[in-house]
């Protein structure tokens, strides 16, 4: 077994279960791509099992911190049996479901999504690259299903030293699938949709804000960057009579519309732009036009901290012109999936944004991810989706 060495005084996040090794923290030692390594303290103190990358700069992602655990067939089919029986246990109201979130469930850099019949996985860091075609078998035993799509797409693989790979792992089938979410139906493409095909981990605030829409009598709902309109037909089924849907893209404005259909609402009461987000909402401004509720859920405009301060002034435009959009006793909806901007900074910059607009507002709801997408005590990075919704006053 091939030995990396830690730098002194760099140890201690792994002794605090932390699971990553940044490059500048290894002394010596290397390793092949996904290659298992025993990481050691300077004084030789063993600190866990890890995956080696050569590229990236997370240099081992640990597997485990038992010196007695073996990295072999046997310790990824119980982590994904550990996974699963914890997603058995959580009140899931859906077929679409994450199973495996990386970190969160000892399996860094893999993702696992269950959608009805089919699994979508995408293979992220060295580590779950090397066992590709061990965990593969295992989650169609583990599972009992047949079809594993893989969607290593996403740009992360570059950094690994990872070629982007897509199509059927095991078995195959069609990749436009239809889930059913709460009392909806939602359809998706694995093949083409973001992440894995859809945005799972919005599933439960999705229903917070039909909740929200019925509770606080909101009839008109701007949805911004809305994809396939998931936000847009949780605000018709909370009883909203005209909603409209804004995204750069036009197949997914498409979908939306189609949804809103697919789950009975008339297509008169939706209406689909293919706009700019920001043009958009400076455009209703000019034209007077006010709403009972707005959603903003935006892409990552924050990958790491160190974009935070640019990615503070997108997120501060956006709700500063939400909330001048918004009726008095409207609901903001605002969210970032940035995992370099914290909940702390997110409020502060919501509230500058109230500041600028002269807006105030009851926070009601503080919320996350769903609880498929966990976060662990001892890995914080794992809290990237954070969202407020907020009755201005």
């Amino acid at each position: 077994m091939k030995k990396i060495v830690i730098r002194a005084g760099k140890e201690r996040s792994l002794q605090r279960r932390h699971p990553w090794v940044f490059e500048g923290s290894v002394q010596r030692g290397s390793a092949d791509s996904g290659e298992t390594v025993r990481v050691e303290s300077a004084e030789g103190q063993f600190l866990c099992w890890g995956a080696y990358s050569p590229q990236s700069i997370f240099r081992v992602r640990a597997w485990s911190f038992d010196e007695a655990q073996r990295i072999d067939a046997g310790f990824f089919a119980q982590r994904i049996e550990a996974a699963l029986a914890v997603r058995a246990r959580l009140p899931i109201a859906s077929d679409g479901l994450r199973l495996i979130h990386a970190e969160a469930d000892g399996l860094p850099g893999l993702i696992v999504d269950r959608y009805a019949d089919t699994l979508v996985a995408q293979f992220l860091s060295a580590g779950a690259e090397r066992w590709k075609s061990v965990i593969a078998d295992l989650l169609l035993a583990a599972t009992g299903l047949s079809k594993l799509y893989e969607r290593s797409d996403a740009q992360v693989r570059e950094l690994e030293g990872l070629a982007k790979q897509a199509g059927w792992l095991r078995g195959e089938g069609p990749t436009e699938l239809t889930i059913n979410e709460h009392q909806w139906q939602l359809t998706l493409d694995v093949a083409e949709g973001h992440k894995t095909g859809y945005y799972l981990d919005q599933r439960d605030n999705r229903k917070k804000f039909a909740d929200a829409v019925r509770q606080f009598g909101c009839k008109s709902v701007l949805n911004c960057f809305s994809y396939t309109g998931g936000f847009s037909v949780a605000a018709l089924a909370g009883g909203a009579t005209e909603v409209i849907s804004i995204d750069s893209s036009g197949p997914a404005l498409a979908r939306a519309s189609a949804h809103v259909a697919l789950n009975g609402f008339s297509p008169a009461s939706h209406g689909a732009q293919d706009a700019d987000v920001n043009a958009s909402l400076r455009q209703f401004l000019k034209e007077g036009r006010r709403f009972d509720a707005i959603v903003l859920d935006p892409p990552k405009f924050a990958p790491t901290a160190a974009h935070a301060e640019r990615a503070a002034r997108a997120y501060k435009d956006i709700n500063r012109l939400a909330l001048m959009l918004l009726s008095k006793g409207g609901l903001l909806f605002t969210f970032s999936c940035s995992g370099g901007i914290g909940p702390e900074l997110f409020h502060k910059i919501v509230a500058g944004a109230g500041l600028d607009a002269l807006v105030d507002g009851f926070i009601i709801d503080r919320v996350g991810a769903a609880p498929d997408h966990p976060q662990t005590i001892c890995f914080p990075e794992g809290e990237y989706l954070k969202g407020l919704l907020i009755l201005t006053r």
